[in-house]
């Protein structure tokens, strides 16, 4: 991930899969597996960039950003992102929420931003 934390990302449109979830009280080995997928994602055709967040409580937050709605559906049936994605339901998440969406303009500032 960029060291400011913002992924660098084109103009749109482009898409983003917005996944929030709450880890379990307990989630071994869940820390080793999500580093695992986010090097793999980054290798993925299509794959634009990430921007994700923890809290002290469990909640996460990972919006990944994605050239088209194929480069997600190709992500999605990668095997070990599979793995990852049965071991999540079984172990990992008390719950998660995922959300697809076309992003259609996008600003970032302050500096040049004019209201």
């Amino acid at each position: 991930m960029s060291q400011t934390r913002f992924a660098p990302l084109p103009t749109p449109p482009y898409y983003a899969v917005i996944f929030t979830n709450q880890l379990a009280d307990t989630a071994p080995g869940y820390e080793a597996m999500a580093n695992k997928i986010f090097q793999l994602a980054q290798v993925q055709p299509g794959y634009l960039g990430a921007e994700t967040t923890r809290d002290a409580s469990g909640l996460g937050i990972t919006v990944s950003y994605w050239a088209d709605e194929d480069a997600i559906l190709a992500w999605k049936k990668v095997s070990d992102h599979l793995i990852a994605q049965k071991m999540g339901i079984e172990r990992w998440y008390a719950r998660y929420n995922l959300r697809v969406a076309k992003v259609e303009r996008a600003y970032s500032g302050p500096e040049g931003r004019t209201v």
